[in-house]
């Protein structure tokens, strides 16, 4: 694990909590987000399938770049892609005050 991963993942705490409780409590527009993002993550010289690379064992796919797990990362509304292929769509204020 690298440790420059481990310390972005302590700084985007926020960002990982809320695309865990969207990956739990689903709403049918961000599985449409998420769908969108996991699509373009598919096709990315980064995915890591077999979890070499991923922050948390056991959670790939996931990103090779930073280590987060794709179904999280896509799914947290103020995340983005680590190499520009996707953008957030909320600000973390904003989507920290969304009644999810």
């Amino acid at each position: 694990m690298k440790l420059k991963n481990l310390m972005t993942a302590f700084k985007n705490a926020d960002k990982i909590t809320a695309g865990v409780l969207n990956s739990i409590f689903k709403k049918k527009e961000i599985e449409v987000i998420a769908a969108g993002r996991f699509e373009i993550c598919q096709k990315c010289e980064q995915l890591d399938t077999e979890g070499v690379n991923c922050l948390a064992p056991g959670t790939q796919p996931c990103c090779a770049e930073c280590g987060c797990s794709l179904d999280f990362k896509t799914r947290s509304l103020s995340s983005e892609c680590p190499l520009g292929k996707w953008s957030a769509w909320l600000t973390e204020e904003q989507e920290n005050k969304l009644d999810l």
